[in-house]
């Protein structure tokens, strides 16, 4: 017995000792991007704030398909409607597999002349998928009227998050505005990195002359107050430009703003790098102080840029929702989040509407989850961790 016990000790030791060399060795040849990757994947919540952010992305990409109504479709009787409820079952016809809604039947207080409604549960309307509904063109190419779910019936009442005060549907419309919202962000950031990584990138390398300019810019433009200084820019744009040209119009106000932080950033980073012994190397092998700057110094702080990108988009995404919100940026009939939290701006659609802030908790969702992302990428992108 005692022979059977040492031989398996001895096994289970040779196992260990076989198989810790192979792991070694894959660390040693593994290239950065992996190791940064393997780094992440041990970060639960930015792992599953990247999986919501994919999920966020995607709905905005298909929103036309998605939707189970038009934006722009009203229902003039069901204005200002509470979000329907699903249900499995009813009393008429027992436990049903297939989720259906009732249908809205409005009264009328006689003392306040206040609309409320309830549910009529002789109307079942039962959900289906791939339904035939409201012709929408997706992307802008081609036509459809195919919808991931809906009722048979393309006028049946079906608001699963309420509808506004024109009687529009407001899931449908949360869909549609996160896809010019999420964009605003990616689009905006673009240009802020460009600026911010080139400027202060050259303000440091280069120093004397060009740093004094970059920085006395940057010195005039953080001096000014944020928000006024959206406000100017923005009421400054053309009111007869359209909503795609309003729309590039505040990208540009925004990267001309925001690049400025990451600059000055940038600009400390290539003062304590650009005398070490790899900058000299470069410089010595002939490389131009352009290819010095982009290949050799800002890689070698590539997790602070990307903890500034991950933060910086959802700071765009409220900057937008704050300028649209106030009525100078994007205006109907563009549907954003922005633009959707115009309609609760008084204490009476609190009171009495509270299902028009739903935009708000997609705004405060996606923030979140930019931010658990860039943490999750600041610790995997950190050679000291």
């Amino acid at each position: 017995m005692n022979t059977v016990v040492e031989k398996w000790k001895s096994y289970r030791i040779r196992s260990k000792t076989t198989k810790k060399p192979e792991k070694t060795e894959a660390f040693e040849v593994a290239s950065q991007w992996q190791l940064m990757w393997w780094k992440f994947k041990k970060h639960k919540m930015a792992m599953f704030s990247a999986i919501v952010l994919i999920l966020l992305y995607l709905s905005a990409i298909f929103c036309e398909f998605l939707s189970p109504k038009v934006p722009l479709e009203r229902f003039s009787e069901y204005k200002n409607t509470p979000p329907q409820g699903i249900h499995f079952y009813s009393k008429e016809t027992g436990f049903s597999l297939r989720p259906f809604v009732y249908d809205m039947k409005m009264t009328v207080d006689q003392k306040t002349f206040r609309r409320t409604f309830q549910e009529d549960k002789s109307k079942p309307y039962y959900i289906y998928f791939f339904v035939k509904g409201s012709e929408y063109k997706m992307w802008g190419l081609f036509n459809s009227d195919i919808h991931l779910f809906g009722t048979k019936d393309p006028n049946a009442p079906m608001f699963l998050a309420g509808t506004d005060d024109l009687g529009r549907d407001l899931l449908s419309r949360m869909l549609y505005g996160g896809r010019i919202s999420l964009a605003f962000g990616i689009l905006g950031i673009v240009l802020t990195l460009v600026l911010g990584l080139l400027l202060g990138g050259l303000s440091g390398y280069l120093g004397g002359f060009t740093d004094t300019v970059i920085q006395r810019t940057i010195d005039l433009l953080i001096c000014i107050p944020t928000i006024p200084l959206w406000m100017a820019l923005a009421a400054a744009m053309p009111r007869n430009w359209s909503a795609l040209e309003i729309y590039f119009g505040m990208i540009i106000i925004f990267s001309i703003i925001g690049w400025t932080g990451l600059a000055r950033v940038v600009r400390g980073k290539i003062l304590s790098l650009r005398e070490e012994d790899f900058t000299m190397a470069a410089r010595l092998a002939g490389a131009s102080d352009m290819r010095i700057v982009t290949k050799h110094l800002l890689p070698s702080f590539a997790s602070y840029i990307i903890v500034s990108i991950t933060l910086s988009i959802p700071a765009t995404i409220l900057g937008e929702t704050a300028l649209s919100f106030l009525g100078i940026g994007l205006m109907p009939p563009v549907v954003s989040w922005g633009v959707l939290l115009q309609d609760a701006q008084n204490l009476e659609t609190l009171a009495y509407h509270p299902w028009l802030l739903w935009p708000a908790s997609l705004i405060i969702l996606t923030v979140l989850m930019f931010n658990f992302l860039g943490d999750g990428l600041r610790d995997a992108a950190d050679p000291y961790k």
